[in-house]
């Protein structure tokens, strides 16, 4: 049975990430702009700092990187919801190419929930890129404006990491955290193992 002692110091930040998004909604809901924009930013640091302390100390788990991608997954969405309420006529006016890359984004969700029951936590150099896109971008436009320049790399980069997780959910028959990405696949002990073990 899980209790709160079994939970390390990198679960507790994304932990944060999580308790901290009601109080985030409160304040778009309030339209306290600048207030959500800097505990949005403490929210994004978090992010970093549990993979850092989790690989520095040792204590990667399958349970924290779940936990991890929950709380990534959930302060995307405020942010975007933030990002919405405040910069409504940009998000307006590139609903189609925000649609474009939310898409297959969708599909892979859906396709990682009928293989795995659950959401990948792949945790690829990709996605630690795109997070860092769509963190910069959020943060940028909430502060100062809307960067099309960064909208557009994180646009791309967003599509690319999307692409490569449902390619990796192909190829691991199982549920599978902290894969590098593509090119390390192929020799990821985990993986050959499941083949072996199916020959």
């Amino acid at each position: 049975m899980l209790t709160f002692k079994n939970y390390n110091i990198a679960d507790w930040f994304s932990f944060y990430r999580i308790f901290a998004s009601p109080f985030l909604l409160l304040f778009i809901w309030l339209d306290f702009r600048l207030i959500f924009s800097w505990l949005l930013l403490i929210s994004y640091s978090t992010d970093a700092i549990d993979g850092f302390l989790a690989r520095k100390l040792k204590i990667t788990s399958p349970r924290g990187s779940q936990l991890d991608s929950f709380g990534d997954q959930i302060t995307l969405i405020v942010g975007l919801v933030g990002l919405y309420a405040f910069e409504t006529h940009f998000i307006k006016t590139n609903l189609v190419l925000i649609g474009i890359a939310f898409i297959p984004y969708i599909i892979q969700m859906l396709i990682a929930y009928i293989k795995y029951g659950k959401a990948t936590a792949f945790h690829t150099y990709l996605a630690k890129l795109s997070a860092v896109m769509q963190s910069l971008f959020i943060l940028f436009s909430l502060f100062y404006y809307p960067e099309h320049t960064l909208f557009y790399i994180m646009i791309c980069i967003g599509l690319l990491e999307t692409f490569e997780e449902i390619a990796l959910i192909f190829m691991y028959d199982n549920w599978t955290s902290d894969v590098k990405g593509i090119y390390w696949v192929f020799r990821d002990k985990r993986r050959l193992k499941n083949n072996n073990t199916k020959t």
